[in-house]
C-alpha cells in the first residue's frame, strides 16, 4: 500500500511538471501571445516519415517535413478531437500579415484516429520562403467537448494554398467552442530546396 502511494505521488509529480514544460516552451516561443491567449498543458507527439520528431521548438528541415506526420496524444474514450498545424511567421515572423497559415486541419477525429477524421485542410509541409529566416510551425489538439460537429469551414487540396492565410486557430476553437488547446508541440524551419518544390506545387 505504502509503495502504491509513493507511485502515485511521483506520476502526480511528473505530470505536473511535464504541464508546466510545454506551457513554458509556448510562452518562451512567443506563441503565447502571438496565437493563443493560453497554452496546452500537454504534449502531443509529431513524427515523419523521414525519422524527424516535432520537441518544442527544435529545427528542422521542408525536407525532413514534406510527408504526412503522425500525430498521438492519449485521447479520451468514446471523445472527438480537431488537430491543426499552422505556421504565425507568415510570410516573416517580422511581418507576420498572412497570420496564421493553415498546413492542416482536421475535425472529427475519433479518439487519436487520424486517419478516421475529416481533413478539412490536407497536409503540407513547410514552406518557409527564402530569406525569411525561421518559422515556427504549431500543432495543436483541441478536444470536441458537444461530440461529432457539423461545420463548414472551407476546404483546400494539398495542390492549392486556397483558404490557408490569415487564419486564427483561437477563432476557429471559440466558433465549435472548443476552449483551449488540450494538447500541443512545434518545432522551426528555414527555407530549404523543397520549398521551391511545394510552391509550384500549391500552384495546382
Amino acid at each position: 500500500m505504502k509503495t502504491a502511494i509513493i507511485l502515485l505521488v511521483v506520476i502526480v509529480l511528473c505530470n505536473c511538471e511535464t504541464s508546466h514544460n510545454v506551457e513554458k516552451a509556448f510562452e518562451d516561443a512567443g506563441i503565447v501571445p502571438d496565437s493563443l491567449s493560453i497554452a496546452p498543458t500537454k504534449a502531443v507527439n509529431v513524427s515523419y516519415p523521414s525519422g524527424a520528431t516535432v520537441n518544442f521548438g527544435n529545427v528542422l528541415t521542408p525536407t525532413q517535413v514534406k510527408e504526412k506526420s503522425t500525430v498521438k496524444w492519449n485521447a479520451e474514450k468514446d471523445a472527438y478531437y480537431s488537430v491543426l498545424m499552422v505556421d504565425p511567421d507568415a510570410p516573416s515572423r517580422q511581418n507576420p500579415k498572412n497570420r496564421e497559415f493553415r498546413h492542416w486541419l482536421v475535425v472529427n477525429i475519433p479518439g487519436n484516429k487520424v486517419e478516421e477524421g475529416d481533413e478539412v485542410i490536407e497536409f503540407i509541409g513547410s514552406g518557409t520562403p527564402h530569406r525569411t529566416g525561421l518559422h515556427r510551425y504549431i500543432y495543436l489538439v483541441y478536444k470536441q467537448p458537444d461530440g461529432f460537429i457539423n461545420h463548414a469551414e472551407p476546404r483546400s487540396s494539398n495542390r492549392s494554398a486556397a483558404n490557408r492565410a490569415k487564419t486564427s486557430v483561437s477563432e476557429f476553437a471559440q466558433k465549435y467552442s472548443f476552449g483551449n488547446p488540450e494538447f500541443g508541440n512545434f518545432y522551426e524551419a528555414q527555407y530549404d530546396e523543397y520549398v521551391d518544390e511545394l510552391h509550384a506545387q500549391l500552384q495546382g
